[in-house]
C-alpha cells in the first residue's frame, strides 16, 4: 500500500479566491497545492507550494481539514491537507507550469470545470463544521463519499 501526502490552499481576498486553471493533473479549476516533501511539516509544505505556484507568501495559514481517498483496487491512500488564508503578500505569478493563476468569485466555483470535484471540496474550506472527508478512487474516477 502506498500513501501520498499532499496539500491544498485556499487564498481568499474578500469574496474572491485564487484558483489555478490547471493543465497538468487535476485539470480545470483547483486551489494551489502539491506534495509534502520528506522532512517537511504539512503547514510548511502548504506555504512552500503556495509560494512556488503563485508567488504569494502566506503570513498565516489555518488548517481546515483533511480529505483522504482510498483506492478501491490497490488500497493506496491519497491524503490532501487543507489550509486557507486571507493574510498574504507578494506579486501574483500570472502563470506557471501548473497553469494560469486567476481570481474568481467564490460562487463561480460551484459550477466550474474541475477534475478534482472542486464544488465538493469547497465545502471543507467554507464550513467550519467539517474536519474530514473520505472518498474513494478507481482509475480516473474520484469521489467523496462522506464529510465528517
Amino acid at each position: 500500500m502506498r500513501v501520498e501526502l499532499t496539500n491544498m490552499i485556499m487564498v481568499r481576498d474578500g469574496n474572491r479566491v485564487l484558483v489555478q486553471d490547471r493543465v497538468k493533473s487535476w485539470k480545470g479549476f483547483s486551489f494551489p497545492g502539491g506534495h509534502v516533501e520528506d522532512g517537511e511539516s504539512f503547514a510548511d509544505s502548504a506555504a512552500r507550494e503556495l509560494k512556488e505556484e503563485t508567488g504569494l507568501t502566506a503570513r498565516s495559514l489555518t488548517g481546515c481539514g483533511v480529505i483522504h481517498w482510498s483506492n478501491t483496487e490497490t488500497f493506496d491512500r491519497y491524503l490532501a491537507f487543507l489550509y486557507k488564508t486571507s493574510d498574504f503578500w507578494g506579486e501574483l505569478l500570472p502563470e506557471t507550469a501548473e497553469g494560469r493563476n486567476i481570481w474568481v468569485e467564490i460562487d463561480c466555483l460551484r459550477d466550474a470545470p474541475s477534475d478534482n470535484g472542486m464544488h465538493e471540496i469547497l465545502r471543507m474550506f467554507l464550513n467550519d463544521c467539517y474536519s474530514e472527508a473520505f472518498g474513494s478512487w478507481s482509475g480516473d474516477r474520484w469521489r467523496i463519499d462522506r464529510f465528517l
